[in-house]
C-alpha cells in the first residue's frame, strides 16, 4: 500500500529530530523550477504565489539563496500543517517511522513527489500554480505523467488522502487495474457528505497515525479509525471511495 498527502503552504527547518535519509528522486526537475522562479521579478512571483507581501518577501528571499542539497530537513518533519500536527511524526515510535518510510509519499509542485526521509529546504509553490516551464503550461503539464509512474511501478494499491488539487497529477493518469481509494472526512448534511477543510486536513493526518501505529495493510483494516468523532459509513462508501462521517 502507498498513501499519499499533500504538503503544506507553512515550513520549518529541523535538522535534529530525525536524521535525512536521501535526496528527492526528483531533484534535479525541482532544481529546473528554482532557476524558472529565480527568473522572476517580484512582482512576478508575488502573483504566482497569491500571497501577502510579507509571504512573498520571505520566500523571494528564499527562492534567491536556496541551496537544495544542505541543510536539510526531513519532509515530514519540514511541513508544518494542520495535518502534520495532528500526524505528530516527531513523537513515532521507530516501527511507526518505518512503516512511512515504505508506504507514505508526499505530493509537491516544487519537488514532484516525496518520500518521508528525503531532505527538502522551505519553499512556496501550490500545484496549482501558472508557472510555464520549458513549453508546459503549469505544474500539472510539468509533471506529466511521471509521478503517477512513480508511485505505481511496485504496483501496491494507493490510499488517496491528498486534496483534490495535488491527487489530480495521479488520478489524471490511473488505468484500470490500479488499485486507488479516496478517503472521505466529512458531516452528514441532508444525505450528502459535506467535507470541511480544516477538519477534513486534521482527521487526514489522524489516520496516517493510526495506520503507523497499527501497521495497517489492508484498507479493510481502516474502518477501525476512530478520531475527532469520525466513523466509516457502510452506506455511503463504495469500491473506490472511503466515506468517514463525524458525529
Amino acid at each position: 500500500m502507498k498513501i499519499i498527502i499533500s504538503p503544506a503552504k507553512k515550513m520549518n527547518i529541523d535538522t535534529d529530530t530525525l536524521p535525512v535519509k536521501k535526496l528527492p528522486r526528483f531533484l534535479d526537475d525541482a532544481k529546473v523550477l528554482c532557476r524558472e522562479i529565480r527568473k522572476l521579478s517580484f512582482e512576478e512571483a508575488k502573483q504566482l504565489w497569491k500571497c501577502n507581501d510579507r509571504l512573498a518577501e520571505l520566500n523571494y528571499e528564499r527562492f534567491r539563496n536556496m541551496n537544495l542539497e544542505r541543510s536539510l530537513t526531513p519532509a515530514v518533519l519540514s511541513y508544518e500543517g494542520l495535518q502534520y500536527q495532528h500526524m505528530a511524526p516527531g513523537v513515532f515510535s521507530e516501527r511507526a517511522l518505518e512503516y512511512i518510510g515504505e508506504h507514505l509519499r508526499i505530493l509537491s509542485g516544487f519537488y514532484g513527489m516525496l518520500e518521508p526521509f528525503d531532505g527538502v529546504t522551505p519553499y512556496r509553490l501550490e500545484m496549482q500554480a501558472k508557472l510555464s516551464v520549458r513549453g508546459t503550461q503549469n505544474l500539472y503539464d510539468y509533471w506529466g505523467d511521471r509521478l503517477y509512474r512513480e508511485l505505481v511501478k511496485e504496483k501496491d494499491m494507493i490510499l488517496n488522502l491528498a486534496s483534490k488539487e495535488y491527487s489530480k497529477v495521479i488520478e489524471k493518469y490511473l488505468a484500470p487495474e490500479d488499485g486507488f481509494i479516496t478517503v472521505e472526512f466529512g458531516e452528514l448534511m441532508a444525505g450528502r457528505v459535506k467535507q470541511k477543510g480544516t477538519l477534513a486536513k486534521m482527521a487526514r493526518g489522524e489516520m496516517v497515525r493510526f495506520m503507523a501505529e497499527n501497521q495497517v495493510q489492508e484498507a479493510e483494516e481502516l474502518k477501525k479509525f476512530r478520531a475527532l468523532g469520525f466513523k466509516y459509513n457502510e452506506g455511503l462508501s463504495c469500491e473506490d471511495r472511503m466515506v468517514f462521517v463525524a458525529d
